[in-house]
């Protein structure tokens, strides 16, 4: 009798504990955020502002070149948003591109680790057909005069054809001659009412490897909200590009595949609490080259390893109970109805690099897809093993690369 009694207080003891830390956790309050929703922007104004002396240095004057001279250069380049050339379209449209350029990009990044992950990594040999530089590209051929051509399709559907050749750029009043680029004869995509597309990734031939020592291996850009601004981004290059204060996280190399940014992604976290079913493994990069996270400002909408996102999405749904579910919109499975709404509190939700926590403003995950109030929760989950960080998520942040360091950095409030 005696030890069923004790029995029975100890299963008593043991429902009073639970009932306690079920109440402590229902309790526990999630840390939020303000989110004032914002509608729509509209196409941005394309206009560009002189900020730059009349004459500096012999910059002005001088062609440099990228292999031979000691000078270093320091560029500051203003960026208009790809919808400043469909200025006619209605929000709703733009958005509505965006989203399939966003989906036809990610496809390509996928496509592209696949096929280098089952097959040796290309050599890097660097114009002539013989050239090295001509061999270097993924695709090449050669006219009657036995000058080099190249054929590029990128991430969202763009493709351009043409000449392979040397060229001096020049920015502004700064100069850099022998720069490898292609003159493009056939330009579909979003080549139409645009001059060109400046390479920022890692390969040997984007504007950074190429011109890497000029710059002292270092750019950076801040991508602004267009719906909170009407200010333009902004791209720098040089020592300038590194901001003071900011938060760094090391790179890590694909051993299959020289193009893009892998960065170490440890956690997330949502309403200031470690998501429990997400650990480092999930985005772990494995001996071939499987898996992992790049950072991409190609792409808009995060998309993260599935096990991971499910985990985010229900964790900010938890928080987000106070708030009007909608109906999902496209690739987005978690919206809420904010019709009518001037301020709303939201979970706040923290993405942990090594060595760098990167607290979000709430405009980087609830973002608007209508003009009814419709905001959405932007990122999306990918069977893929590879993770990508988007631009969505960059905003507002000065994304620097300092690739002599080996390593990216982020500073809030970047783009001022």
């Amino acid at each position: 009798m005696g030890q069923k009694s004790r029995n029975n207080r100890l299963f008593h003891s043991s429902i009073i504990l639970l009932l306690v830390s079920l109440s402590a956790a229902l309790s526990s309050p999630f840390q939020l955020q303000t989110l004032l929703p914002r509608p729509l922007p509209s196409a941005p104004t394309l206009s560009w502002h002189d900020s730059e002396p009349e004459s500096n240095s012999l910059e002005e004057t001088s062609q440099l070149d990228p292999l031979s001279s000691n000078t270093t250069l320091e560029v500051q380049l203003e960026l208009h948003h790809v919808d400043a050339l469909s200025s006619e379209d209605t929000p709703e449209l733009l958005f509505d591109l965006r989203l399939q350029r966003d989906a036809l990009r990610s496809g390509t990044i996928y496509s592209l680790v696949s096929k280098a992950v089952a097959r040796n990594p290309p050599r890097a040999a660097g114009i002539p057909c013989r050239s090295p530089l001509c061999r270097s590209l993924d695709s090449s051929g050669c006219n009657q005069r036995r000058m080099c051509l190249y054929q590029v399709s990128y991430g969202d559907g763009s493709v351009t054809f043409g000449d392979f050749s040397t060229e001096t750029l020049t920015f502004r009043r700064t100069s850099v001659g022998r720069v490898a680029l292609g003159c493009g004869h056939d330009n579909e995509g979003l080549f139409v009412g645009a001059a060109g597309l400046l390479g920022l990734g890692r390969g040997i031939l984007s504007f950074p490897s190429q011109t890497g020592s000029r710059f002292n291996r270092k750019f950076s850009y801040c991508l602004v909200d267009r719906s909170a601004s009407s200010k333009p981004s902004s791209l720098v290059f040089g020592d300038a590009a590194i901001p003071r204060g900011a938060l760094f996280t090391p790179l890590l190399t694909n051993p299959k595949l020289d193009t893009f940014y892998y960065i170490e992604l440890l956690g997330i976290s949502v309403g200031g609490t470690r998501v429990p079913k997400i650990s480092p493994s999930l985005f772990k990069m494995d001996q071939d080259g499987n898996g992992g996270v790049i950072i991409d400002s190609g792409t808009s909408v995060t998309r993260l390893t599935q096990p991971a996102y499910t985990a985010t999405r229900d964790a900010f749904r938890l928080g987000a109970t106070h708030l009007k579910r909608a109906p999902d919109f496209s690739l987005f499975d978690t919206c809420f109805d904010l019709s009518g709404q001037t301020s709303v509190k939201v979970p706040t939700l923290v993405l942990h690099f090594r060595g760098a926590d990167l607290s979000l403003p709430a405009t980087n995950y609830l973002i608007p897809v209508d003009s009814s109030g419709t905001f959405c929760f932007a990122f999306a989950g990918t069977m893929n093993g590879l993770s990508i960080i988007g631009n969505i998520q960059q905003q507002g942040f000065r994304v620097a690369y300092d690739l002599a360091g080996s390593r990216v950095g982020f500073s809030p409030r970047g783009c001022a």
